[in-house]
């Protein structure tokens, strides 16, 4: 299971940030459309019409919202262009600087994905491209068979066999210092991973019980880069096509853009689409781009996004709830002294900065997020933020002067002669990045804590969240599977390398890496959420909007678009991506 990270772009589109697609394969723009104003009680998996004058109709949870349509009516041949935050410089998923949202997304293109989830999580099965079966053919011990597909091959010509599965383990099982893995949560619990009756068997023996088996090797890490040296330095600025085994490959790369075309060694349905290019873009450039024809979907979650597309012709808007939380966290390493972090907490109305990102986009929410990683909407959820955590500005300015600091004269508290004076960084310059940030600038003085907003560029974000070069940064987390409450111990354990808070005690620790021992998943939930309610303590991550995914796209995309755990955060597909294209 893994937790991926995205630089929170103000409410950019989806649950907390910002990425887009493209089209160039189904011609160009037509004539003027007739503004719709019929009513729509419910949303059409396609998407309404981008001229739709009614209010916007709310999505089902659960439910795909990707134009979704079967191989046999979409075109072959055709190109699709889009644009995401960063590319690289880390092209290594599975450690914690290259485990952002969008390294995810480019490797469902052309890496393995061995597993697919249903737009509700509830129905989890086998690739067959690369996974035949898999079954746990022991309780006690704990054991695993996996079945992989006999045609399954990685692009430099070796196949994919229990090999795979061992370089998965062994950099992700956390005994080696010399990895940095973005969670190492299953893989610790494993005793051996071995060769089966063939190369094409996998035996995976745990040595604690370990629930559930899903959540790992979801994806596998090439053997050809087991060794440390080449897992931390060999993927940079390298996306390594040859390692690869999906039915794209790489064609071309640099920090800027990626080419994907089809990839000639792939042995499952052929990709419908010629070529897929992915350009690194600016939040403020997305939008123009797709408005000047140059890329096929922008994310459109807030207002004046979604009312520059409002003229377009032949748009579609695709709405769906999205599996990720926005939160900002505050770094306790910068920010040592817990009262000025809960200070800063209570300055902070969580709502207002709810309503900034909803704000002009047709969205009620049903509740406010009190947890990191688990969507109100989901069964077992339970808001985990303390009482005295509330917004109040009196309260604020009480634990402070309880802490020792002084109001000045100039407004701001201060402490054996420093100005209590933070930063809070953010990776967009989008309307609704700036209205947050001076939202926060604004609550936090009239608390007497001196912010700072500091803007820097969007591939800079992986570096900053790795090196802990920030003290307040705007957030997203989103789950790669149905599986989040498995993935606290990787944002919350103090030995943790995604731990960006940077915090934590053996307390915390013991309990959330307690919860993959437990099989009933309603007890597991219970445990983390136990857990969660001493991390908010803490006061260093707080949830404070679950945005829809809010999608334009050309007329006509197939299978694309955002469908709940079947797509990331950003709307992009996970798995099956040689199905994208054109609709006939």
């Amino acid at each position: 299971m893994g937790f991926t990270s995205k630089a929170t772009k103000a409410m950019a589109i989806v649950a907390s940030l910002a990425a887009l697609v493209s089209f160039a394969a189904c011609g160009g723009t037509g004539g003027n459309t007739t503004a719709t104003s019929t009513a729509i009680t419910e949303e059409p998996q396609e998407g309404v019409a981008s001229n739709y004058s009614g209010t916007f109709p709310k999505p089902v949870q659960g439910k795909a919202y990707n134009n979704p349509t079967d191989r046999s009516k979409v075109k072959d041949g055709g190109t699709l262009t889009l644009a995401t935050t960063e590319i690289g410089p880390d092209w290594n998923a599975f450690s914690a600087s290259g485990n952002s949202v969008y390294m995810n997304e480019l490797w469902s293109f052309y890496m393995p994905q061995l597993f697919t989830y249903s737009a509700d999580g509830g129905t989890v099965e086998a690739n067959t491209d690369y996974l035949i079966k898999y079954e746990v053919v022991s309780e006690d011990p704990e054991t695993v068979v996996y079945t992989i597909n006999d045609k399954a091959t990685w692009n430099d010509g070796t196949p994919i066999d229990y090999t795979a599965f061992v370089s998965t383990w062994k950099a992700n099982n956390g005994e080696s210092g010399d990895y940095s893995p973005a969670s190492t949560t299953g893989y610790d619990s494993i005793e051996s991973v071995e060769r089966g009756s063939t190369d094409k068997e996998v035996k995976v023996t745990f040595k604690t019980p370990f629930y559930p088996v899903e959540s790992l090797f979801a994806k596998l890490l090439p053997p050809q880069s087991e060794s440390a040296d080449v897992y931390t330095n060999g993927w940079q600025k390298n996306a390594h096509s040859e390692w690869g085994a999906g039915p794209y490959k790489v064609e071309s790369f640099s920090d800027s853009e990626v080419v994907f075309t089809p990839n000639e060694k792939w042995w499952g349905n052929k990709a419908k689409l010629d070529k897929i290019t992915v350009r690194q873009m600016e939040d403020s450039a997305e939008i123009n781009a797709f408005k000047n024809g140059e890329i096929d979907a922008a994310l459109v979650g807030t207002a004046d996004k979604l009312s520059m597309v409002k003229s377009m012709d032949n748009v579609q808007i695709r709405r769906a709830y999205g599996t990720s939380i926005s939160t900002y966290t505050i770094n306790a390493k910068n920010v040592t002294d817990v009262n000025v972090r809960k200070a800063l907490v209570q300055a902070i109305d969580r709502s207002n900065l709810a309503n900034i990102r909803y704000s002009g986009i047709d969205w009620t929410p049903d509740a406010m997020p009190g947890s990191v990683l688990i969507p109100s909407f989901q069964a077992g959820y339970e808001d985990n933020m303390p009482a005295d955590a509330a917004f109040s500005t009196d309260n604020a300015k009480k634990t402070l002067e309880a802490a020792g600091y002084t109001l000045g004269s100039d407004g701001y508290y201060a402490k054996d002669g420093k100005t209590l004076e933070l930063s809070y960084t953010t990776f967009s310059d989008s309307a609704v990045t700036k209205a947050t940030t001076n939202a926060i600038i604004k609550m936090a003085k009239d608390a007497g804590i001196k912010v700072n907003g500091e803007i820097k560029a969007s591939n800079e974000f992986s570096t900053t969240l790795s090196s802990g070069n920030f003290d307040v940064l705007g957030l997203g987390w989103g789950a790669s599977d149905p599986f989040n409450y498995t993935g606290g111990c990787q944002l919350f354990c103090s030995d943790s390398q995604s731990n960006y808070s940077f915090t934590g005690n053996a307390d915390i620790d013991a309990k959330l890496k307690s919860i993959t021992s437990l099989k009933d998943s309603a007890t597991a939930i219970k445990t983390y959420n136990e857990a969660e309610k001493e991390v908010q303590q803490l006061y260093t991550q707080v949830p404070y909007a679950a945005p829809p995914i809010t999608m334009a796209v050309k007329k006509g995309l197939a299978n694309f678009g955002p469908a709940g755990y079947a797509t990331s955060s950003d709307g992009w597909p996970l798995f099956h991506t040689e199905d994208i294209g054109w609709s006939e």
